[in-house]
């Protein structure tokens, strides 16, 4: 295993999570006037209810899927008498289909924000790279679709949930268990802790104060401007 390997998958895990809590915890002492997502409906609405909501449904069901399959113990799923091949199938299609949903409604809203003169001139840089880094990270999420389908027995998907569990564990040996990873799996776990890197400088952080952010979903939509 090289020393890259050693870094990325063993050391910059913490090195993410650590800035993701304690710079959200300092973003909420220090500029709680920031701690909101900035509403740009009043410029333009386009398909803003559209895309939030593709969005929203998308990537926070990929965050809870990804959660709860990466760390549910092997234990629980053997005593469910879930194969690790059913697992598998299981991650390929609720994957594909939530991460499809996801980036449907990422490309909406990126659309919206880049061809509106008004909404474009508004946007920050910070948020430009933060839809930036989420379309890649979607995007590789969805590469690796095809490449877990090469591999039907379940036995990288485990892996992948040692890795996991062993970096939550504090367990010093847990990069030697994705070095050996095809590219477009450690691109793609690489892009998802550093967007942990960038959250607490982002729009994010609004959604510590949704978390219950679930209840986006089913919510009425909130009215800027009555018609």
């Amino acid at each position: 295993m090289s020393y890259l390997d050693q870094f990325l998958f063993g050391i910059y895990p913490y090195i993410a999570l650590a800035i993701f809590l304690f710079g959200s915890l300092v973003r909420f002492e220090r500029e709680q006037y920031t701690w909101k997502a900035d509403s740009t409906q009043l410029l333009h609405r386009g398909a803003l209810i559209t895309g939030s909501r593709l969005f929203h449904f998308g990537v926070i069901g990929v965050f809870l899927g990804h959660l709860g399959g990466l760390l549910t113990p092997l234990s629980v799923w053997h005593a469910l008498g879930v194969a690790p091949e059913a697992k598998q199938i299981l991650a390929i299609a609720a994957g594909g289909i939530l991460g499809g949903i996801g980036l449907l409604g990422l490309l909406i809203l990126l659309h919206r924000r880049l061809s509106n003169e008004r909404l474009a001139a508004v946007t920050p840089l910070r948020d430009k790279v933060l839809l930036s880094w989420l379309l890649v990270t979607l995007g590789l999420g969805l590469a690796t679709i095809p490449v877990s389908m090469g591999h039907m027995d379940g036995q990288m998907m485990m892996l992948f949930m040692e890795w996991a569990q062993r970096i939550v564990t504090f367990r010093g040996d847990a990069a030697s268990f994705v070095a050996g990873a095809p590219l477009v799996f450690k691109l793609h776990i690489f892009f998802g802790l550093s967007f942990f890197i960038i959250f607490p400088f982002t729009r994010m952080v609004h959604a510590w104060s949704g978390f219950g952010s679930v209840g986006y979903i089913t919510r009425a939509w909130q009215l800027v401007r009555p018609r």
